[in-house]
């Protein structure tokens, strides 16, 4: 009896044949883990789909505003309003129309404008998703499984940001690059000279300093919302708690902010507890928005804003607050190897 036990193969062990790799190879599976999660979810998918709205209204929009500017009279027009007659303002739509082209004619502006508006979708999938990326490893016992095999807490957390990034960029930076590709098609000097729009009257750089400045807008909004959804879905783990915490921030301190400083007239440094504020500052940076000869779009960053060094400190410092939270976190989470 005691023969046919010490045979291992009638315990089904293999040897391992594989080759042995660095221990940061074990970020892939549990970034591979917590994607699929998300995208096996029919509700992404929608909200995915609703967000690529705002995109086809930038890659439309300004073909459909061409159109529009023809169509539109010279002359004023009467309009008959029940009795009377109105003269309707052609003058002022056309005035409107071509600013309308401008912002969307693939300058720096257009993809400034863009960032902002794709936001509010970003804000709304990463709130819902949070719970599913990380909150459920901490509510059903996934995360001491994790811990438990042979990698560190920062291999988890990096997993996890790692997918966050993935969710974000899909909604960001590959529709942005979409739209760079599409402006560049219409000229071939839009990928090759950076002096593109000055030739053309027009603000800003073309050609790789925009591509540059695309990307970095993606890296801001991806490292900062990162970092934040993980440890707030460490922290408060349920949907809705999340959605909540998300709304204080990125809704409640915007408005308090814009009262303080729109409002009360109170110093422009006011703005720097809006988080939202402080991403699209950096990101127009970034662009190269906000300087002299390129000053930052009053309808999307009304004057008067904190310095960029200012609000560069305070997303470094979230970003900060957000490793030490997670890094004790983690380290408090029980695990028997």
């Amino acid at each position: 009896m005691s023969a046919p036990l010490q045979d291992t193969r009638l315990l089904h062990y293999r040897p391992w044949r594989g080759q042995f790799r660095n221990s940061w190879w074990s970020v892939w599976p549990v970034m591979r883990v917590a994607l699929g999660t998300v995208l096996r979810r029919k509700l992404f998918w929608w909200l995915y789909g609703f967000s690529l709205l705002v995109f086809l209204m930038f890659f439309f929009g300004s073909y459909m505003l061409s159109w529009a500017e023809t169509q539109i009279p010279q002359q004023p027009v009467q309009v008959q309003v029940g009795a009377q007659k109105q003269q309707f303002d052609t003058d002022r739509m056309l005035r409107l129309v071509r600013e309308s082209i401008q912002v969307l004619s693939g300058n720096c502006d257009t993809f400034a404008f863009f960032f902002r508006y794709q936001g509010l979708m970003v804000m709304v999938v990463l709130s819902l998703a949070g719970s599913m990326l990380v909150g459920n490893d901490i509510i059903y016992g996934s995360l001491p499984f994790y811990l438990a095999k042979p990698l560190s807490r920062w291999h988890y957390i990096l997993g996890k940001c790692l997918a966050v990034a993935v969710v974000v960029n899909l909604l960001t930076t590959v529709p942005a690059l979409a739209l760079y590709i599409q402006h560049g098609l219409d000229d071939m000097d839009y990928f090759l000279d950076p002096d593109f729009f000055w030739k053309n009257r027009g603000i800003g750089s073309a050609s790789w300093p925009l591509l540059l400045g695309v990307l970095g807008y993606g890296v801001v909004m991806t490292v900062t919302l990162s970092l934040l959804l993980v440890a707030t879905a460490t922290w408060v783990r349920r949907t809705m708690p999340i959605v909540m915490v998300w709304t204080t921030l990125f809704l409640f301190l915007h408005l308090f902010s814009n009262m303080l400083v729109d409002g009360f007239h109170f110093d422009a440094r006011w703005r720097l507890v809006d988080l939202w504020n402080n991403i699209g500052l950096v990101g127009c940076a970034m662009l190269g928005l906000g300087t002299a000869f390129n000053p930052l779009p009053p309808a999307l960053m009304p004057p008067p804003q904190p310095a960029l060094a200012e609000a560069g400190g305070v997303l470094l410092g979230v970003c900060l607050v957000c490793l030490i939270y997670l890094n004790r976190r983690t380290r408090a989470v029980e695990i028997v190897k």
